[in-house]
């Protein structure tokens, strides 16, 4: 037998030879028409791919919108502002998601992803041989890239559509590199009802980032695309799980993750991060994104999330620390609640750390929710008269450019000021006057009267301006609308305003503007040209480097106070004993630490205010009602007060209080002074008090001239002159001027005898009365300079009013002088004078003392 020959024709070849010429050229027609059969379908889908265009969200590198994450200055989230179409999404560059997320997504979506060209044509040949015998899409086998793909572009999904999205998954495969494609996969596809991205998936449902999840979270996520409602966790675990589960099977199975690593995975359970606990500080974070805190307090004015945030920033980096906030938040509902039998329906709290002038805590009302109370409105930047809270300003302004110290006597006592609606007259809260009280009394127990005389003689001008200066910016109006009544609080601020301003005293005068944003991370859109700077680099570049505000902050520290005056000011308010009269021991104020502290409340207890500071934090409180009822005589120690106290024991946690610093001793002494008249006290004084006062102003005290020593004979109380030593008695007695003569004899103070007693010798110097002393003075105590009267012509009976002087000591009679014409009067120097239509003039003369300004006042 031959060998067969290893080089001859096989038996195909042989088969062939025995065909004759006419069958062999019908076999190579068929061959070449099954090759362009083969080969036209790509051909086509290849020149579709040329003329389909990449999808703007690809072409242009600031075209990814993601939600915005508001943290606290911890890093605590408070709330995400989705992006414009709803949805949670947070950008993750891909060098930044880690590899289990990769592994378990090419495991449940696309094991082939590296070697394809953006379609597998072994899942494109099942899907065509299906809708052939089927007439119907029966299975996709899409690709990462055509997924990617149907996302941009959405198609139904039909043959044609299939073929579109077939053909734009080539053209991003001839675009962009795969790392590129799985990163814009993993940021663009939906993970979850709501949810676009892995990375918003991962924190909504894991509450950690990608990178940390582990591989059992990992594939649990990976299973989410094929169907983001059905496999929902928050709808029940069990089809996610055994999803999960199949996902792990095929990671396996492609050697993406070894046995043990699968075993451990598959017996873990899906264990979902707890629900958030809803919006934080919505107050605040409204107020941030509508630039109502002024410029530096939120957002750039200019450049990433200007506008808005809304897909320009991917976080905000708020001041507040969550802790303070939410304990402060439960503090002002337990307020509400405890006075609502008194007519109180919301309140507001706004915490500053005055350093820096951050907002640690901003509460615009008790609940956001509460319809009925209006709880949507923010207490914080409401326009609310603060009461007495103004106070140490006009206090202070008066130290400043009038020489008052802490030991000023100031006049509380009845008068009245002329504004442009007519005669003003205030009255203290607890209805008396106390007559001659030094600044540091006026101010710690609130009396009224003084405040307002001390705004009179600096004029509502120079208080208005440097209100403003102080931040109260909403003092707008002329200052003659709100007159001398500004210092009790005649005007509209706002309480972080007014937080701002006590802020500003807290630091020796230096202000600053309040400050709610610390620091925030542009939207960087990574570039997917193939040329451009990588997504991973562009994306860290954003989320690594926050821009942070200091930028477009003002230059800190702009003095508006005197440094030593401000000290004195703070001192006055941290001065427990001082307030004792008016509000007794273990008020709201009294806390375990030092804290400089005002009460404020407006006309007709529509308003309460309570504002202080540690050396480290200023708290402001509001309450009341947002609809501007009146509350039930609450008033800004009983109301706002122990809530004051609450929050700041509140922010005593997260900033441990100390003791304010000693005052400089260069621009301050401690001095000893007569209590009654704030001088250098003589030996006549009964009681001293050690007062702060500048060097300057120590050094100036004058001997105390309000106290003095005289001779009355004790058989009758009179004066003694030439009395035998053996009838005569000395007393310390009160001497007063003509401001505060008629409060002194009314209220029983120790005042020296008018009369001589006739048992002894004429006084020296005096034939009958004794003298009024050296630069005793009167004054018209009523009508004030430049009065309007109107006559009502409804009115038959006698229309009058009652002229008044102020007389010192030792003055027995006195002369109105009425326009020209002379009117002695005695004690208690008034005169009831009918209105005559006109212009008048008055003055008052006395003998042995100095005349009265003459004074203008006009009758219509």
């Amino acid at each position: 037998m031959r060998a067969r020959s290893l080089e001859g024709p096989g038996r195909a070849g042989r088969w062939l030879a025995r065909l004759g010429p006419r069958a062999r050229r019908i076999l190579r027609r068929a061959a070449q028409i099954a090759v362009a059969l083969a080969v036209a379908p790509w051909l086509l889908l290849a020149a579709l791919a040329a003329l389909t265009p990449l999808p703007p969200e690809l072409r242009s590198p600031e075209d990814h919108a993601v939600s915005t994450v508001l943290l606290d200055r911890h890093g605590t989230v408070l709330r995400e502002l989705r992006a414009g179409d709803g949805a949670r999404a947070r950008w993750l560059p891909l060098s930044e998601a880690g590899d289990r997320i990769q592994r378990a997504l090419l495991a449940a979506e696309d094991k082939r992803f590296a070697r394809h060209p953006g379609v597998d044509p072994i899942a494109i040949a099942r899907a065509v041989g299906q809708l052939a015998a089927e007439r119907r899409v029966v299975s996709g086998g899409s690709t990462i890239t055509q997924q990617l793909a149907r996302t941009l572009v959405p198609r139904p999904r039909t043959a044609r559509g299939k073929l579109g999205e077939a053909a734009l998954a080539l053209r991003i495969e001839a675009s962009l590199s795969k790392r590129e494609i799985l990163e814009q996969y993993l940021n663009r596809v939906a993970f979850g009802p709501g949810l676009r991205g892995v990375e918003a998936a991962s924190r909504f449902y894991f509450d950690k980032p990608t990178r940390d999840l582990s591989l059992a979270e990992a594939a649990a996520l990976a299973s989410m695309p094929r169907g983001p409602a059905l496999y929902d966790p928050r709808r029940g675990t069990g089809p996610l799980e055994r999803r999960r589960n199949r996902v792990l099977d095929r990671m396996l199975a492609a050697g993406l993750a070894g046995e043990a690593e699968v075993a451990r995975a598959r017996a873990e359970p899906i264990a979902l991060a707890p629900k958030g606990g809803g919006l934080g500080a919505p107050h605040l974070v409204r107020a941030v994104l509508g630039g109502a805190l002024g410029p530096g307090a939120g957002l750039p004015a200019e450049g990433p999330g200007a506008a808005s945030p809304r897909g320009r920033a991917t976080s905000i980096t708020l001041t507040i620390d969550r802790g303070l906030q939410r304990e402060i938040e439960v503090l002002a509902q337990q307020t509400v609640r405890g006075l609502s039998d008194r007519d109180v329906g919301a309140a507001a709290v706004v915490v500053i750390e005055n350093a820096t002038g951050e907002i640690l805590a901003y509460v615009g009302s008790h609940d956001i929710d509460d319809a009925a109370g209006l709880g949507h409105n923010d207490g914080v930047l409401a326009l609310r008269q603060p009461g007495s809270a103004l106070k140490p300003f006009v206090y202070e302004l008066a130290m400043e450019q009038l020489g008052f110290t802490a030991a000023t006597v100031l006049p509380d006592v009845e008068l009245s000021f002329p504004t442009a609606d007519g005669n003003y007259a205030p009255r203290n809260y607890d209805g008396r006057f106390h007559g001659p009280v030094r600044l540091r009394d006026a101010l710690a127990n609130s009396y009224n009267v003084p405040a307002v005389w001390a705004a009179a003689a600096l004029g509502p001008e120079r208080v208005i301006a440097r209100l403003r200066e102080l931040g109260l910016r909403s003092l707008d109006r002329e200052p003659s609308r709100y007159g001398v009544a500004i210092a009790l609080g005649d005007g509209e601020v706002r309480l972080v305003d007014l937080a701002n301003a006590y802020a500003t005293l807290a630091r020796g005068g230096l202000y600053l503007p309040v400050r709610a944003v610390r620091s925030f991370a542009p939207s960087s859109p990574p570039s997917t040209s193939p040329r451009a700077a990588s997504p991973a680099s562009s994306a860290r570049r954003g989320q690594d480097e926050p821009a942070e505000l200091s930028a477009v902050l003002p230059e800190r520290g702009a003095r508006v106070l005197d440094a030593a005056r401000a000290r004195v000011i703070v001192d006055i308010l941290a001065d427990d004993r001082a307030r004792l009269a008016s509000f007794g021991e273990g008020n709201a104020l009294d806390l375990p630490f030092p804290v400089a502290a005002k009460t404020g409340t407006s006309k007709g207890f529509r308003d309460n205010i309570a504002v202080g500071f540690t050396p480290d934090v200023t708290v402001a409180v509001w309450v009341g009602n947002f609809d501007g009822s009146p509350m039930g005589g609450v008033s800004g120690i009983t109301g706002a007060g122990p809530l004051f106290r609450d929050a700041m024991l509140a922010a005593a946690r997260v900033r441990p209080p100390r003791p304010f610093d000693p005052p400089d001793p260069e621009q301050l002494a401690e001095v000893e002074v007569c209590a009654l008249s704030g001088m250098r006290p003589t030996a006549a004084c009964p009681h001293r008090r050690r007062e702060l006062l500048p060097r300057g102003d120590a050094a100036a005290l004058s001997p105390c001239d309000m106290h003095e020593t005289v001779r009355i004979d004790r058989r009758n109380g009179l004066r003694a002159g030439a009395c035998p030593d053996a009838a005569v008695e000395e007393r310390v007695v009160e001497r007063y001027d003509a401001e505060l003569t008629a409060w002194a004899r009314a209220a029983g103070r120790p005042l020296a005898p008018d009369a001589a007693s006739p048992l002894c010798g004429a006084l020296p110097g005096a034939p009958g009365a004794p003298p009024a002393g050296a630069g005793a003075r009167v004054r018209v105590a009523y009508p004030p300079d430049g009065a309007r009267f109107v006559l009502d012509p409804s009115i038959n009976s006698l229309q009058a009013i009652r002229l008044r002087a102020d007389v010192p000591p030792g003055v027995p009679r006195v002369r109105f002088v009425l326009d020209g014409r002379p009117i002695e009067v005695g004690p208690p120097f008034a005169l009831d004078w009918p209105l005559v239509a006109g212009a008048h003039r008055l003055r008052v003369d006395a003998d042995g003392a100095a005349a009265s300004e003459e004074i203008a006042f006009s009758v219509e």
